[in-house]
């Protein structure tokens, strides 16, 4: 079971590597020349999608980084490390990240379903990780990582739903068809939140001797 536990790790340790760097590597001279925002156009012109963009790919490549380390035994027994990385965690999905994607969102031109499986994480995104800050502050510790989870296996949607896309694209006919994408933005977060569940479940440990709400 450990041996799984560290495989999948670093499966997704890697995917989370990928994913920022490439997006780094991508926009990181803001000349706008990429495909994605090529196809984005009308959008870009309306002056409010490029500034949404850039704060939720930046913030959310920050975010999926400190939220990895965020649950390792040497960052959660680190009081001071984790409460700094939880601050930016925190700061950076509520104030840049999902507004960004919310704004976003709202030039998604995939169909209705798409739009609410984009809109209905990123609300759960909001309310996860609200609520695991008012948990952590009123002491609540355990609570908290449970719900920690939550907003994390929704942040990791990014990764996933590019992992998706990937197999479609080489595995299947592509994400050109309107119900593959239906799929794919749905598969990217709702499986992760069935996983981190499971897993709130039938985790017994306690983190309340170590308390991070001072």
């Amino acid at each position: 079971m450990k041996i799984a536990i560290r495989i999948l790790w670093y499966f997704a340790f890697f995917w989370v590597a990928a994913l920022c760097l490439g997006t780094f590597l991508q926009y990181y001279d803001f000349k706008n020349q990429s495909h994605f925002l090529e196809i984005k156009q009308a959008a870009v012109k309306t002056g409010w999608y490029l500034p949404a963009f850039y704060f939720h790919i930046i913030a959310s490549s920050i975010i999926l980084f400190v939220g990895f380390f965020q649950f390792s035994k040497w960052v959660y027994n680190n009081r001071p490390l984790h409460k700094a990385l939880g601050k930016v965690y925190v700061f950076g999905v509520l104030f840049f990240s999902a507004p960004g994607a919310y704004v976003m969102t709202l030039f998604v031109n995939r169909g209705p379903w798409v739009f609410t499986s984009f809109l209905l994480q990123n609300t759960l995104w909001v309310a996860t990780t609200l609520s695991a800050w008012i948990l952590i502050k009123n002491g609540r510790v355990d609570d908290h990582v449970k719900m920690m989870r939550r907003s994390y296996a929704l942040a990791f949607g990014a990764v996933t739903l590019r992992f998706y896309i990937w197999m479609f694209t080489v595995f299947g006919n592509g994400v050109g068809f309107a119900n593959n994408y239906i799929i794919i933005a749905f598969a990217s977060w709702v499986p992760n939140l069935l996983v981190v569940e499971l897993i709130n479940y039938y985790d017994r440990k306690s983190f309340a001797n170590i308390n991070l709400s001072k």
